[in-house]
């Protein structure tokens, strides 16, 4: 029997024991071969440096000689979705909403040199975000006459431009940011839209974002922390600060690159954030992540009822994670690691 070279079959006029013992080597030879191992014949890329100092591979499951990519999760712990694009639920959200006549906006702030990516930002939202729904495009603005000549939109499409005042400077906005954010949903978006989202300028829509995206409280996971472990999450750690999380709290990290929900949650969380930001602000503080270290502080008591994976916020980065489609990329977050040959090129 050279097929089970380490089972010696005595010879012998017994057959029923004979074919018992061939049983058992056979069966002995299976739960060898498996436990030893098999090299995948499906390449798997290195992962960045920085996750095999800490021990770990963001999104693989290594053993002795077998490598797998780990199945994208689709639920967070608390139950609600963790939205891909192209999965069988997020059609399933699509086709739900589409049946539905629903009134969105898309609201961002245009303060300073951030005006020259108000064209790109538009003209690639008329393309991509939520295509054949009705979208009101809100444009919180110092200079309203960057918006000049007019851009043409599609049907059902509508664009308000809210004057601010000046906000020189981006560590300024983010003192006032949220709070521009809760006046504009108090009056006038309150009234005229369901749902309405938030989003930086800086930001080029390259691929569809549709119906998948809408919920109750909406965030979305950071492309560089999305995966990793939860002490790497730059959270605010002064106990000082409002925007504190402890060392037991947290799940994810959100990025504050888009956000969203229906107005009456999105008010709730602007207004609560803003208040925050202002008790810090008395107090001489302001967390090391600005606005975004608030609206984490947030989400944490407020979990989300729906959660946009990285695909609905990337850019290119040693550290970002890998997405099946890029949706909403960030133009700013890439300029920041170009030279200025690329930043030119890129028209940063």
């Amino acid at each position: 029997m050279a097929l089970f070279p380490f089972c010696k079959i005595p010879s012998g006029p017994v057959r029923v024991t004979r074919i018992q013992l061939v049983l058992y080597c056979f069966l002995l030879s299976l739960i060898i071969y498996f436990l030893h191992g098999r090299k995948s014949t499906v390449g798997v890329e290195a992962p960045h440096p920085i996750f095999h100092a800490w021990g770990m591979d963001r999104g693989r499951v290594m053993t002795d000689t077998t490598v797998m990519k780990a199945a994208a999760p689709l639920e967070t712990p608390w139950g609600a979705p963790i939205v891909w694009g192209e999965t069988r639920n997020s059609a399933w959200r699509r086709a739900k909403f589409a049946q539905r006549e629903i009134h969105t906006g898309l609201l961002t702030v245009v303060v300073g040199t951030y005006a020259r990516f108000i064209r790109r930002f538009l003209s690639s939202a008329e393309t991509y975000f939520l295509p054949g729904q009705t979208v009101t495009y809100y444009i919180l603005t110092d200079n309203p006459r960057s918006l000049d000549p007019p851009i043409e939109l599609g049907p059902d499409r509508e664009l308000k431009v809210v004057p601010i005042a000046e906000l020189p400077g981006w560590d300024r906005l983010a003192y006032r940011r949220m709070t521009l954010l809760a006046d504009a949903i108090r009056n006038p978006i309150g009234h005229e839209v369901e749902y309405i989202f938030c989003a930086d300028i800086d930001q080029e829509f390259v691929a569809p974002v549709g119906e998948e995206i809408l919920g109750q409280l909406v965030a979305t996971l950071h492309p560089e922390l999305y995966g990793m472990p939860r002490n790497a999450f730059p959270y605010e750690v002064e106990e000082v600060s409002s925007a504190c999380v402890q060392e037991d709290e947290g799940d994810y990290y959100y990025t504050s690159e888009l956000y969203g929900g229906l107005v009456s949650e999105m008010y709730r969380l602007a207004r609560a954030c803003s208040l925050l930001i202002l008790q810090d602000q008395a107090n001489g503080l302001m967390a090391r992540g600005l606005e975004e270290s608030y609206l984490n502080r947030y989400l944490i008591n407020h979990r989300p009822t729906c959660v946009l994976s990285p695909e609905y916020s990337w850019w290119d980065s040693a550290l970002a994670a890998d997405v099946p489609v890029q949706r909403l990329v960030s133009l700013g977050r890439q300029c920041e690691v170009l030279d200025k040959q690329k930043r030119e090129e890129q028209k940063c």
